[in-house]
């Protein structure tokens, strides 16, 4: 990596960062005007290209299998995670595989109608395009990758993470115990202090760290009045109850609903419109995720496309608050990509020389998600561990040492000495 690369990073904040503080500060001087005078957004400012519309579908179908998978094993918990943070880092995970390893991600990520040109070029696009879309909603999303100290990482790996993925590539002294909390700190600061100690150890065989970091903060377009927030019944699978606090609000001319299929759905918008959230709410003592048991993409589109002007409604909304954390190896496994993290059959040599030994080691996900009468705050962060099959022990020598110089055979020692300071002269 160059140093001059490296400081030039090292001054600026991301991509993303830098468009919403450049946005912010226009805003505070009055240079554009903000969301209160701006109106709410009818449509996206340009058309999507067919790729952008292909990754797009393909990270939602993406997102929907694995929420089958996590939620499968996790039928008695919430669950909360951000398929776009999973896709991403993966995605750029999926530029240093080849062969079977290659196949099986883009398999998984619903990639194999895109090549891998058009599906990068979407990646960058579409970034742009949300990060730029509502400047009256916070939105950050940034790429790292974090590598041995001495790793060979292929210069063409390194400039399309760069290109692509505006990622900062750094190299990173794994065997310093303070190794972890450098990558947790990058990982605190692009998600506002919210997702914290992501990387739990760097263990011997572990060569990179490829790190998403997702972070959204909107305020509702109308807000709920904290004064009527009330206690109310929220009714548990059990068949049980318990009591939440129920946000409430009447006049609601600005969400749409749902009602079809067996469900009803309700979105709330965030700042101009663009953002929303969107609420599926399945009959009576039916599971959640048995909404998506046999569903697809299309069928979630054809519930989002339903979606229309509510005119007079209230909404009751739980105030909540979650945070959550699960190693997706077993449900990539499941998804298709048994391959890249198999020790014998992964190949990752995209990525480095002797990369044909890199195996995906793990792949972690924390999110956390804070709902109240404001609006929403949101943040998760997805870190893929890449290990070498061979990894030689590290001898390292950082405390004060005896040395000799001698010849070996004869056991004779020409000279000896000690270092108690090697600075020292």
């Amino acid at each position: 990596m160059e140093s001059t690369r490296r400081t030039e990073r090292a001054q600026e904040p991301p991509r993303g960062r830098r468009r919403w503080l450049t946005a912010a500060l226009a805003c505070a001087a009055g240079l554009v005007a903000c969301s209160e005078t701006m109106g709410p957004l009818e449509q996206l400012p340009r058309s999507l290209t067919p790729a952008e519309e292909a990754v797009l579908s393909a990270s939602n179908e993406f997102g929907i299998e694995l929420y089958r998978r996590l939620a499968a094993d996790a039928r008695d918990e919430n669950v909360f995670f951000s398929p776009l943070s999973a896709h991403t880092a993966l995605g750029m995970t999926a530029n240093g595989a080849v062969g079977e390893t290659l196949d099986g991600m883009r398999a998984a990520l619903a990639q194999e109608g895109l090549t891998e040109e058009e599906a990068n070029a979407a990646y960058r696009d579409l970034s742009d395009l949300l990060l730029g879309l509502d400047r009256s909603v916070e939105l950050e999303i940034a790429n790292s990758i974090w590598y041995r100290m001495g790793l060979a990482v292929r210069p063409e790996f390194v400039d399309l993470a760069r290109a692509i993925f505006d990622a900062d590539v750094r190299d990173l002294d794994f065997d310093d115990p303070q190794a972890p909390d450098v990558i947790n700190q990058w990982v605190e600061e692009e998600t506002r202090g919210r997702i914290t100690d992501l990387i739990e150890e760097i263990r011997r065989e572990h060569v990179m760290f490829l790190v998403n970091a997702v972070y959204f903060k909107g305020d509702w377009t109308r807000a709920f009045d904290p004064d009527d927030t009330r206690d109310g019944a929220f009714a548990r699978l059990d068949g049980g109850t318990v009591q939440v606090p129920m946000m409430r609000r009447s006049d609601a001319s600005d969400v749409r609903v749902f009602d079809g299929d067996g469900l009803t759905g309700i979105e709330i918008p965030y700042g101009r419109g663009a953002f929303v959230m969107t609420i599926l709410l399945p009959p009576a003592g039916t599971h959640p995720a048995d909404l998506l048991a046999s569903a697809d993409a299309d069928a979630w589109d054809a519930w989002m496309a339903g979606l229309a002007p509510a005119g007079e409604v209230a909404v009751e909304l739980p105030r909540f608050r979650l945070e959550w954390e699960e190693y997706l190896n077993d449900a990539l496994i499941d998804m298709g990509m048994a391959v890249a993290f198999d020790r014998d059959l992964a190949d990752f040599d995209r990525i480095a020389a002797g990369g044909a030994d890199f195996y995906i080691s793990f792949v972690r996900q924390k999110a956390f998600v804070d709902v109240n009468e404001e609006g929403t705050e949101a943040a998760a962060a997805t870190s893929v561990g890449i290990g070498v099959v061979s990894a030689p022990p590290t001898f390292r020598v950082d405390r004060p040492f005896l040395f000799a110089i001698r010849e070996r055979f004869s056991g004779a020692v020409l000279f000896m000495g000690q270092v108690l300071d090697p600075t020292a002269g």
